[in-house]
């Protein structure tokens, strides 16, 4: 009787994690259809389906594939990434506060992004190839000043001071960033402000192909993890009990978080709460297993990224409101009503 009335409940889940990763696919792709309609120059349902078939002008044609279309596919890859970094660092933390913004990854990588770009006398000087290595490294020194203060021999990591010290560390960066930014041209200062704000700068296919290996790779390593990542949240005494190395898996997926948060930091700019919404709707959704709540996480990023990115190009035409702006409107009210709760 037990065994069949857990089969049953396990099944129920099942059906009920398919049910929200087809309905949140669904979703992007609606966003998607719809996103290729948004703009300046106004592209109908049937203008598009006749471009993507190769019988549209080539104004038509330039829109769609040269400016649409990779700022497209970078929305959805960064919202992916930034969403899965943020389950891991929530699971490895045991901090349900934790996003690769808060706790100073994000403020890593930018620095030295725009160290870089301020060697060039445009940003569109800059390789490509090397924006997300460097942010890479960006944000890994970040992290790792984060985790090490935070951690003490006895207790292990502290939750709490892991968010205060991300604080610190993030506010350190941000405040070189800000001096740096004072000693730049005109054209590379409006280049931090879009960046500061959220926006998605990079917009043509050079982009996407910078920052699609450290996503295609990334990403499948930590869901092949799941069931590491499902041990270690229980807490470290408990996971070395069930014999996971723990330190060595700490280590590594904490690089695969660090790359995937900095990779997309380096096409993006800063957008916030990415990495704190989507592991949290994708646990209310589906559960707590993480095979089911990584791929839950990363539909419920992408889609969240793409529809704030085809908001701001919509509602203020044709001017744009930067992504990172429409994603803090969602994010900021959820981050401090999470704050509360913890508290209480």
């Amino acid at each position: 009787m037990n065994n069949s009335l857990i089969s049953s409940v396990e099944q129920k889940r099942r059906r009920r994690a398919i049910l929200v990763m087809s309905v949140l696919f669904v979703g992007i792709i609606i966003a998607f259809l719809i996103s290729m309609n948004t703009g300046v120059i106004r592209l109908t349902p049937l203008d598009v389906l006749k471009t993507l078939f190769g019988f549209g002008t080539a104004q038509q044609h330039m829109v769609l594939f040269d400016f649409r279309l990779p700022r497209i596919i970078i929305s959805i890859l960064i919202g992916m990434g930034l969403a899965i970094s943020g389950a891991v660092l929530q699971a490895l933390s045991r901090n349900a506060l934790a996003d690769p913004g808060i706790i100073g990854i994000n403020s890593g990588a930018g620095m030295v992004i725009l160290l870089y770009v301020a060697f060039y006398t445009t940003p569109a000087a800059a390789p490509v190839y090397l924006l997300p290595i460097l942010a890479w490294l960006g944000g890994g020194i970040a992290a790792f000043l984060v985790f090490v203060i935070s951690y003490r021999r006895q207790k292990g990591l502290s939750p709490n001071r892991l968010i205060l010290n991300g604080v610190a560390i993030s506010s350190g960066f941000s405040a070189v960033t800000i001096l740096v930014s004072l000693r730049i041209n005109p054209e590379q200062y409006q280049f931090v402000a879009t960046w500061l704000a959220g926006s998605i700068w990079s917009k043509d296919w050079n982009y996407v192909y910078a920052l699609l290996p450290f996503i295609i790779i990334l990403m499948p390593y930590v869901f092949f993890k799941a069931q590491t990542i499902n041990v270690l949240n229980l807490g470290a005494p408990m996971a070395t009990g069930l014999g996971a190395a723990v330190a060595r898996q700490q280590i590594w997926l904490l690089a695969a978080a660090v790359g995937l948060a900095s990779s997309c930091v380096a096409v993006s700019g800063s957008i916030g709460f990415v990495g704190l919404v989507a592991p949290h709707l994708a646990r209310r959704l589906v559960g707590n297993r993480y095979q089911v709540v990584l791929p839950a996480t990363a539909l419920a990023g992408g889609f969240l990224v793409l529809v704030a990115d085809t908001l701001g190009r919509w509602l203020l035409q044709p001017a744009e409101i930067p992504t990172g702006i429409v994603v803090a409107v969602i994010g900021a009210p959820y981050f401090l009503y999470l704050m509360f709760r913890t508290k209480g």
